[in-house]
């Protein structure tokens, strides 16, 4: 089962490059697993990844990561997050290029468009600037996504979690896209914003949204 769990994470992570939301050895991604996570190892291709080239880190701190690769220099982001937020079962982090240029605005996503409601809320927030890799981004980022499954990291690029490897990707995607929509409506003018009370409504669609119950 953990091989097959390793397997998928290398796969999910060369198809974030096959979708264009990642290049070379930037971005991370990883999945809960037991007590713990497993998490791509920092400096290598997706490419060449091999099955033990995959690190294996605790949750809570007890124990040091096990494996024959260091993990992620961003390895905090995602440890707290699997910490904080039960429902968060992978996580991902990309340096997308439409997500890194509203992020080096330091500009989160305000609700022009309805499909922001994909992350919880009525905008997707831009976490504060820290240095990668530090417990200060990591901060940051968990603040950003209170009550959210994304958020821009200022100055640096997206960070998405979802209830599965699949799912962050579709996440990360899908914010991508809307980071693209929104700088492409930007350069047009100044785009029309939902009102709250519009995206109350959607945010409540949202509640059984994909869902496919049997029709009576």
């Amino acid at each position: 089962m953990s091989e097959d769990l390793r397997l998928e994470l290398i796969a999910t992570a060369r198809r974030m490059a096959e979708c264009g939301i990642n290049r070379g050895t930037s971005g991370n991604l990883s999945v809960r697993h037991g007590e713990g996570f497993y998490i791509t190892p920092t400096g290598m291709e997706y490419a060449a990844l091999e099955v033990d080239d995959i690190a294996w880190m605790p949750i809570g701190g007890n124990g040091a990561a096990q494996g024959r690769r260091k993990p992620s220099s961003e390895w905090r982001f995602h440890h707290d997050l699997y910490a904080t937020r039960p429902e968060a079962q992978a996580v991902l982090h990309a340096h997308s290029t439409f997500a890194i240029s509203l992020a080096c605005l330091r500009s989160g996503i305000p609700p022009f468009h309805y499909m922001i409601a994909l992350f919880g809320g009525d905008t997707v927030r831009c976490a504060d600037y820290a240095t990668f890799g530090t417990q200060e981004l990591s901060d940051a980022a968990l603040q950003a996504m209170q009550d959210r499954s994304a958020c821009l990291l200022a100055n640096h690029g997206l960070l998405v979690f979802g209830k599965d490897l699949q799912q962050a990707l579709d996440h990360a995607i899908e914010l991508e896209g809307l980071c693209e929509q929104y700088w492409r409506a930007c350069q047009l003018g100044q785009p029309v914003l939902l009102s709250k009370k519009e995206m109350a409504v959607v945010l409540e669609k949202f509640g059984s949204y994909g869902q496919q119950n049997q029709l009576t």
